[in-house]
């Protein structure tokens, strides 16, 4: 007697489906001139399975498999169905190039089966991992001082929440953007991990956090930045933005491994802190009236100076508003974009593509632009580009690192920068420090010292009558209050000093001088140094004397 066995019969006939499945797609991926890949022996990487959803996937029949840098490798069952050209773009507008290839149903079911692994992570079209935006806002509302921001931090960490991470992250950002801070900084201890804000330019603690937590939120702010869970030993960068509603804040991550950990450093780049008017960003009268001049000409180059953190993007952005009309064609070349300004061409430069900003510089002249900003000048052959375009009738707007405005002729000229065409091409050269504004509801008046009232009138005796202070005997310190937490201060101005290119400053320049030279050839100008605003923002009670001093040399 013969007996079937059933079961043993379908596997082996679902084996030769799948086989004669395998060589149908074998004969397809020539035809279409794509590669082959069989999935089942090859490790499938989750960072690279992120980036389409588990939904799209199936649909579309295609899975992301492999992933290094910006180029992704796609593995589909056919190439041309509307829903595979879909997601396929997609992945090309977030920045990814993509290497496709053929595959079968077997290898497709075995690296959608990774998706459980990454299952508790909300995917987004974008590749990231989307926040609760609703949870972030909940944060913000119910957070109004420093001090408020342990309790709700340590109560999420203590929970037993299955989201306690998520949510954890979540108070955080809600918490920095309440308070305004610039930055959040998570920095691994030996038994611990502190967690600081940055409000006004200074570092504030926080609380801290066991290293356990932190393991979780660092998979998790990992996730959310669209950064590699796997790699701890390098350096990486990553972003993801929070939608508020009226706003768009943008995270930008810093991983940086150390001693103990990743240290961690998210920036916070909210669209409201830039859009200061150019009236209000601290400038005395009389140097407010020459960069307003400038900037009203067709053409010329105007400068800002300073370390990073000084303001000099702000000061940029204040520039291209103030002047922006319909009829006026402005293009910028960033690294990165920071913010986004309507009817303005942004563009951002990528070494790895060779687009630098000597590169981008000429191609935007190429689109018939009337003002021009140039994030950084670094090199001679960006300065020689911006130069010239300042020469041939277009307004440029650029920063440069430099300790103060003299300094920068002197930059440009190690840069290799002509003298004669550059004292032609610049009309302004400014520098700026950010200092902490005290807060108008606690600052404390008291006297100067003789000793500081001799060095004040002799640091402002060359400026001219108009801008003499009234004042010269009181100023004010900080004491801290419940609006200001406790800190004494609220808020930020900048000192500025600048320098207009004239007859002297030309005649100078050409003898490769020293910024001292420089200072004593365009003294008569009138406009205040930084040392001096800063002394005129203090008998104004703007600022205190030990502020500026933490910012600009008092000797």
């Amino acid at each position: 007697m013969v007996t079937f066995d059933d079961e043993k019969e379908k596997k082996e006939l679902g084996e030769v489906k799948l086989q004669e499945e395998e060589e149908l797609i074998k004969f397809l991926a020539e035809k279409h001139g794509l590669p082959y890949i069989n999935l089942v022996p090859i490790s499938i990487e989750n960072d690279a399975l992120r980036l389409v959803s588990e939904a799209e996937a199936r649909a579309s029949k295609l899975a992301a498999f492999a992933i290094t840098g910006k180029k992704v490798k796609v593995a589909i069952f056919t190439p041309n169905t509307p829903e595979v050209q879909v997601v396929l773009k997609n992945i090309e507008n977030n920045g990814y190039t993509i290497e496709l290839y053929l595959t079968a149903t077997r290898s497709l079911e075995k690296a959608w089966s990774h998706y459980k692994e990454i299952s508790h992570a909300m995917e987004s079209r974008s590749g990231t991992v989307e926040m609760s935006a609703h949870g972030v806002k909940e944060a913000a509302v119910n957070i109004k001082h420093l001090q408020d921001v342990i309790p709700q931090i340590q109560e999420v960490a203590a929970s037993k929440e299955q989201n306690r991470i998520s949510r954890l992250v979540e108070v955080i950002m809600g918490a920095s953007i309440a308070l305004g801070a610039s930055d959040i900084h998570l920095e691994p201890e030996e038994d611990h991990v502190q967690l600081r804000f940055r409000l006004d330019g200074i570092l504030q603690e926080v609380t801290t956090f066991d290293l356990a937590t932190y393991g979780l939120m660092n998979s998790r702010i990992k996730l959310l930045s669209g950064l590699k869970l796997n790699v701890k030993a390098e350096a990486q960068d990553g972003r993801f933005s929070v939608d508020l509603g009226d706003t768009a804040i943008e995270i930008r991550t810093s991983m940086l491994p150390g001693a103990y950990g990743e240290s961690i450093v998210m920036r916070l780049l909210d669209p409201k802190s830039i859009s200061v008017p150019l009236e209000s960003l601290g400038m005395h009268p009389i140097l407010l009236d020459a960069v307003q001049k400038e900037i009203s000409k067709p053409n010329g180059m105007l400068l800002t100076t300073g370390p990073t953190g000084s303001g000099k993007t702000t000061t940029l952005y204040a520039f291209l508003r103030k002047i922006h009309t319909p009829g006026v064609k402005i293009i910028t070349i960033e690294d990165p974009i920071e913010y986004h300004l309507a009817g303005i061409v942004q563009t951002q430069v990528e070494a790895a593509k060779h687009y630098t900003f000597a590169s981008g510089l000429r191609a935007a002249l190429r689109q018939d632009p009337d003002v021009i900003m140039v994030g950084e000048i670094r090199d001679g052959e960006t300065a020689e580009v911006a130069i010239n375009a300042s020469l041939t009738g277009h307004l440029v707007f650029s920063t440069l690192h430099t300790n103060n405005a003299a300094g920068t002729f002197p930059r440009l000229i190690d840069l290799g920068a002509n003298p004669k065409t550059m004292t032609s091409a610049i009309t302004l050269a400014m520098a700026q420090r950010l200092v902490r504004k005290l807060c108008e509801a606690c600052k404390k008046e008291t006297l100067i010292s003789d000793g500081d009232q001799a060095r004040f009138a002799k640091m402002l005796e060359n400026l001219p009558a108009s801008a003499k202070p009234t004042n010269t005997t009181k100023m004010w310190v900080a004491t801290g209050c419940d609006k200001c937490n406790n800190l004494g201060y609220k808020g930020r101005t900048g000192v500025y000093e600048a320098i207009r290119t004239d007859e002297a400053l030309e005649k100078v320049v050409r003898e490769n001088p020293s910024e001292r030279e420089i200072e004593d050839a365009t003294r008569s100008q009138g406009i205040p140094n930084m040392t001096q605003d800063g002394i005129l923002k203090i008998l104004s009670g703007m600022t205190s004397l030990e502020e500026l001093g933490r910012v600009v040399n008092l000797e």
